[in-house]
């Protein structure tokens, strides 16, 4: 059975910061042959949410993008939501995490890890009910 891979460039980027956390991690976790997986799963207080893991390998037909000596790991439905996003770190007094700026996205939850799409139908401003902490 033949495992097929895509290798994409330009269609979701990575900030600086992010791919220093990232390279931090896998040190810290000791897997510096492993990638980020970036995927969006049905859930969250708009209807979808963004979920990250670090992975050995790609699976078959993920999309792969290797950045400043990264990998992402994005399957392909995934990226249907995915396209043209920025992934980003932030650190604030407050805490800090991964951001996606996502053009695809027409609103999102006030935590930043959930949204909804124009295909979704857009109903307004979400409201958070999950306990995801934005309130």
């Amino acid at each position: 059975m033949l495992e097929e891979t895509r290798t994409t460039t330009e269609t979701i980027y990575i900030t600086e910061a992010a791919v220093e956390i990232v390279k931090n991690l896998l040190v810290q976790k000791d897997v510096p042959d492993y990638g980020l997986r970036v995927f969006v799963s049905g859930g969250g207080c708009s209807g979808l949410q963004y979920g990250m893991a670090l992975e050995a390998e790609a699976r078959p037909y993920d999309n792969v993008i290797e950045t400043d000596g990264i990998k992402l790991f994005v399957d392909p439905t995934s990226m249907m939501y995915l396209n043209q996003a920025t992934i980003d770190y932030e650190d604030s007094i407050m805490g800090g995490g991964f951001k996606i700026d996502n053009p695809n996205a027409v609103s999102s939850c006030g935590c930043g890890h959930s949204f909804k799409t124009d295909d979704q139908g857009y109903e307004g401003g979400a409201s958070c009910g999950s306990g995801c902490g934005c309130g």
